[in-house]
């Protein structure tokens, strides 16, 4: 049976071989749990998306949204896929069951988000932006706030945004002009203009509460000055019913690319002089309190660009082996058609999207482990350096997922050639969708300042020590297996070029050349990218040799599978593995070590260059 959305035995393998999530049942935190509660869960997860989310995919697509006198109207389909989401617990899925959550560590919860996320971002977004927004109440609000807002938030029944950006106050953020007025009562007035905000306006939840920047009267300038507020669409009574309108009125929608299905609001708040917030956390701490959010938000943005490309590579894949065109090449010239599978250029793009797709797999399962073994430490130094990792690994995991996965999905289109191109098939949709994740929760650029401005410097260094030292663990490991040891010494030179390329940007951005070391700053997030890539794909290969050995019965290298293994599932899997990693180290990362090379030779054109001599005058 062709797999959709995920592929099971890879996230198995990820989960149990590689990572050690059955593991995780041995600390106190998790003993309730055990690797079958793990495999049902992923199991019914998987029922959920393919049999109620996926069919929303297309057609909350085409159905798009629907604006209307100030209304959002979101396709009908959603309506029972949305309830099912939330009665099942899924969107509380790692949460504390003190606060109505399940419990369950974050790497099984990442591996059900793949078939729920993975069928749909669009319909499941509005369930975890309330989960954000609720995350924000139960870290930084009052008891009164939590009694108000969380239990809705949590169970999906009020839906949540994001109230950031403003037409003049995009990345900007201390640029904001909405304002925040003290009354009486201790609330707050609050008057301002919201755009790109993600299911700001929808009919699918009864409520939805708002987190909303904004300056009280008097504050510091720039982003010192914000404090933060909880501004629901209607008001709440004591009791938790619904009181008035509060005054945030949908003025549009966004008439995008992709995401039909997820409305992009313009918002006003105040207008009529009506909208009161509650301030969440202290005064003047918006930023800090709102980056919780952005952060987690970043982490799963991620993770929806590789829920996009896994789907996009498993379409892709089932369609090659089905197509018949041409003919196999080694054969004669009165052969039939072969599936295009067996054409040596579609197998270069097959073999390109199963290592990203793996890679990325590993990568975002990595980063949910580092979650759970930090929540699980015996001490707090074990903890804070799983901390460490996870905000070094942030901006990457966004940036790198995201341009990688829409990479992903173009080759998926590719694959199918002109039907590609046409909605009959499902790869140009997860294309227009996937696009996103590149400029939304911080673009691409934003990121690899973050990356190369705060978080390689984090803890003077300890944090970028303490990845190298993970990768030189694996290749370590690696190299003492004669069938892996030329790819454990391939990645090794180019895991020693990109900490050379970082020791030197840093200095550059010490210096004169700040500017120089920004423009370098992508081109470096890529290099860690691809050495990341590199690193989890030997990893995979030094737990699939021991296997593939075992099977085979036999202690010597593994070049080629035997004819009597060709249809062992299990062999063809740990093999697969194998020859992944060496294109991967082989023919990919001599690619890495050429943009090394790039960023040693200190190029400084994109600073030097008059900006009229881009032309266009």
């Amino acid at each position: 049976m062709a797999q959709l959305i995920a592929d099971r035995r890879d996230m198995e393998f990820v989960l149990y071989e590689q990572l050690n999530a059955e593991g995780l049942t041995r600390f106190p935190r998790y003993r309730e749990f055990s690797r079958k509660m793990f495999d049902m869960t992923i199991s019914e997860a998987r029922q959920l998306g393919i049999r109620e989310i996926l069919p929303t995919f297309v057609q909350g697509d085409r159905d798009g949204v629907r604006f209307e006198n100030g209304r959002v109207y979101v396709s009908e389909c959603f309506r029972k896929a949305h309830r099912l989401f939330a009665e099942g617990g899924w969107i509380t899925i790692k949460d504390d069951p003190e606060v109505g959550g399940q419990g369950f560590p974050h790497m099984v919860a990442q591996a059900a988000s793949e078939y729920l996320v993975g069928a749909n971002f669009a319909l499941t977004a509005f369930g975890t932006l309330g989960h954000g927004a609720g995350k924000l109440i139960e870290l930084y609000g009052t008891s009164e706030q939590k009694r108000k807002y969380l239990d809705a938030l949590y169970s999906g029944h009020w839906g949540g945004t994001m109230l950031l950006t403003e037409p003049s106050a995009g990345s900007d953020v201390g640029a904001l002009t909405t304002t925040a007025v003290r009354n009486p009562d201790g609330a707050y007035s609050i008057t301002g203009n919201k755009i790109f905000i993600t299911n700001g306006e929808q009919n699918l939840t009864d409520n939805i509460i708002h987190p909303v920047l904004a300056r009280i009267e008097g504050a510091p300038a720039g982003t010192r000055g914000i404090s933060i507020f909880l501004v629901p669409k209607f008001r709440v009574n004591d009791d938790g019913s619904l009181g008035e309108f509060n005054d945030v009125v949908c003025t549009g929608v966004e008439e995008k690319m992709g995401l039909h299905g997820s409305p992009t609001c313009s918002l006003t708040l105040g207008g009529g002089g009506r909208c009161r917030g509650e301030l969440l956390g202290e005064e003047n701490q918006g930023m800090q309190i709102m980056f919780h959010m952005m952060n987690e938000a970043r982490l799963d943005v991620g993770a929806q660009a590789f829920t996009q490309a896994s789907a996009a590579y498993l379409y892709a894949l089932n369609y090659a082996r089905q197509r018949l065109q041409g003919k196999d090449a080694a054969a004669g010239s009165d052969a039939a058609q072969s599936p295009i599978i067996r054409h040596p250029d579609i197998r270069r793009m097959l073999i390109q999207m199963k290592a990203y797709v793996e890679g990325m797999r590993s990568f975002v399962y990595y980063i949910s482990r580092c979650f759970d073994l930090a929540a699980c430490a015996g001490t707090s130094e074990e903890a804070f350096r799983h901390r460490m990792l996870i905000e070094l690994l942030t901006p990457v995991v966004k940036t790198y997922c995201s341009e990688r996965g829409f990479d992903v999905c173009t080759l998926a289109v590719q694959i199918y050639g002109g039907y590609g191109f046409t909605r009959e098939y499902p790869v140009e949709q997860l294309l227009r969708d996937c696009k996103i994740t590149s400029i939304y929760e911080g673009t691409s650029g934003i990121q690899a300042m973050d990356l190369l401005g705060r978080k390689l410097t984090m803890k003077n260094g300890a944090a970028f020590q303490a990845l190298l030292c993970e990768m030189e663990t694996t290749i370590a490991r690696a190299a003492a297996m004669p069938e892996l040891s030329d790819m454990a010494s391939g990645l090794k030179t180019v895991v020693d070029g990109m900490k050379t390329a970082a020791d030197t940007l840093i200095q550059l951005m010490m210096s004169a050349h700040l500017l120089e070391a920004l423009a370098a700053s992508h081109p470096f997030l890529e290099v860690m990218g691809d050495v990341i890539m590199g690193w989890m794909l030997l990893w995979r290969a030094a737990v699939a040799v021991p296997e593939l050995l075992r099977i085979s019965g036999s202690a010597s290298a593994v070049e080629e599978l035997s004819p009597a293994m060709e249809n062992n599932r299990q062999a063809v899997f740990y093999d697969g593995q194998l020859k992944t990693a060496a294109y991967f180290i082989h023919t990919l990362l001599p690619i890495t070590e050429g943009k090394i090379r790039s960023l040693m030779r200190r190029s400084d054109e994109v600073v030097r260059i008059h900006e009229n001599s881009f032309g266009g005058l």
